[in-house]
């Protein structure tokens, strides 16, 4: 059942992740700078709420599974997830406190597309690993 939710999670992640980059983060870039510094705050405030529970309950199922059902596709999901963490606080957090400040934002929100497509690439790999577990699962 853990499994079952744990895919659930990635997959509702790869979903957000790729409608973020290629239709919200984008968004930022053709806003107006005083729109923007007033709509951000509220963006990322309403965004978290989605995405920390969904993340945390991603982290904390694939670690579990990692340690009780070890398989080297968990430890890769497990790998990606620590980077995608690393990849989300050192690089994206500090370009949306950039934007929230207001210095140098139409190269902040830039960078943020950047930066995501990385973010992106991990996620779907992560539910691409889902998918090879579950093939190897049903032919053995």
């Amino acid at each position: 059942m853990l499994q079952y939710l744990k895919e659930l999670s990635d997959f509702g992640l790869l979903i957000l992740i790729w409608l973020v980059q290629l239709i919200i983060y984008p968004s930022f870039t053709y806003m107006e700078k005083a729109n923007l510094i007033a709509w951000h705050p509220k963006y990322t405030t309403m965004i978290s709420v989605v995405v920390m529970p969904l993340m945390l309950f991603q982290l904390a199922s694939t670690f579990y599974l990692t340690y009780t059902q070890f398989n080297y596709l968990v430890l890769t999901q497990s790998i990606l997830i620590i980077l995608l963490w690393v990849s989300t606080f050192a690089q994206a957090v500090p370009l949306h406190n950039q934007i929230d400040t207001g210095v140098e934002i139409k190269k902040a929100t830039i960078n943020l597309v950047q930066v995501n497509w990385k973010r992106a690439f991990m996620w779907s790999l992560i539910v691409i690993l889902n998918f090879i577990g579950r093939f190897t699962t049903l032919n053995n």
